[in-house]
């Protein structure tokens, strides 16, 4: 008979073969895996007794759905967990991306803009094919983006110098694209100069694009500089320009640049390209206003676009682009158009007369001067410009 302790079938031959030690009783460990993996079981006595042709084994209950499903469940949470993260984070990162597509505070204002044709009493003077600008102000102008300097930048109460000159540089891009880019000077292109607009005043700047109207809010000409490309093209690429900027914090937050340049653009006949050259010349003021968060989004808001222009004839019109009188040609004869006070869906017959031209030297070379052979308009009548007048930046106006 056995001993407690030995297997059934007796001791080993020899027992330092084995497991050590009296804990096992029969030298073997299964661990709880290996027992649960059996996938039979016998029925008891009393089982088999009870249902005597039943079959003598039973099948193992079906694991546990968690014991089943535990790996793949693991992974599935682990999975959701990350997905969930993931949109908390791009929750988060628009909830703090730099604006330009989402603004807090109150909305812009529309851009209100005005064009002011001047005529010249005389037909218009050609120029020198190969130097325009002699004999002219505009000869004195700088060329290109290199006429529009900045001012001394220094920190308003609520602005520091950084913003100061964010702003400031985003007016000046503003002035380049939307004055000095032959793309945007032939109409074949308009995109940079919307990129620097305002989301909230898109709107507007699209309808001005695709349906100028002369109604003081929707003229494509108080956003940009554009030529009628069928009528006149640009005859040298270079581009005088003059004038100045200035900026002033009117508001808690806000901070308002205000732009006077006079543009000295020479053109030819579009159809032409042997035409005689000649100037037009086109002034622009504008208001523009930031606040913190249009200076680090790169935009601004257009707050007022005024303009004169010529030689153009009075009654021309100059929402959608400009048609400038080209050389040796005159204006109509006879009065401005009418103006119906009761229509505002008419922004005023408001037109003014050129000076005669004043070349360089004899004067002074002022941001006043004349477009058929000066470089800068003048209306007969006088204006009020808000600006800064530098006497670094601009030259005494001629006398």
């Amino acid at each position: 008979m056995n001993r407690p302790g030995q297997p059934p079938d007796g001791p080993p031959d020899n027992p330092g073969d084995g497991p050590s030690g009296g804990d096992d009783d029969y030298g073997y460990v299964f661990d709880d895996s290996f027992v649960r993996a059996a996938s039979i079981q016998e029925y008891s006595a009393s089982e088999r007794s009870a249902a005597e042709h039943a079959p003598a084994v039973r099948d193992r209950a079906p694991l546990a759905a968690a014991e089943r499903t535990g790996p793949r469940l693991t992974r599935q949470v682990l999975v959701l967990a990350a997905l969930l993260t993931v949109a908390f984070l791009v929750a988060v990162y628009l909830g703090i991306s730099p604006p330009g597509q989402t603004r807090s505070g109150p909305p812009p204002r529309p851009a209100r803009m005005s064009l002011v044709p001047l005529a010249p009493a005389q037909a218009v003077r050609p120029a020198d094919p190969d130097r325009p600008f002699d004999a002219t102000p505009a000869a004195q102008y700088a060329t290109g983006a290199a006429g529009i300097n900045l001012p001394g930048a220094h920190a308003t109460p609520h602005f520091d110098e950084g913003q100061v000159i964010a702003a400031l540089s985003t007016a000046k891009e503003y002035l380049v694209h939307s004055s000095l880019s032959p793309e945007v000077l032939a109409g074949r292109e308009e995109r940079a100069v919307r990129l620097l607009v305002d989301p909230a005043q898109a709107d507007q700047f699209d309808a001005a694009l695709r349906r100028p109207a002369a109604d003081g809010l929707h003229a494509a000409t108080g956003w940009l500089v554009r030529l009628d490309p069928a009528h006149a093209v640009l005859a040298v690429p270079d581009i005088r320009v003059q004038g100045v900027l200035d900026y002033a914090e009117t508001g808690p937050g806000t901070l308002e640049i205000t732009t006077d340049h006079t543009f000295v653009y020479a053109v030819r006949p579009a159809a032409d390209p042997e035409g005689d050259p000649s100037l037009m010349v086109v002034r622009r003021a504008l208001r523009l206003s930031f606040d913190r968060d249009a200076v680090r989004a790169h935009q601004l808001e257009l707050l007022n676009s005024r303009t004169e222009a010529g030689p153009l004839p009075c009654g021309t019109p100059t929402a959608a682009h400009l048609r400038p009188l080209l050389a040796g040609e005159k204006a109509p004869a006879g009065r401005p158009p009418a103006t119906d006070p009761y229509s505002r869906e008419s922004g005023g017959a408001v037109c003014g007369t050129l000076a005669e031209p004043r070349p360089a030297g004899s004067g002074g070379a002022g941001r006043r001067a004349d477009a058929s052979g000066g470089a800068g308009p003048s209306a007969s009548s006088s204006r009020q410009w808000r600006g800064a007048a530098s006497p670094a930046a601009v030259p005494p106006a001629a006398a």
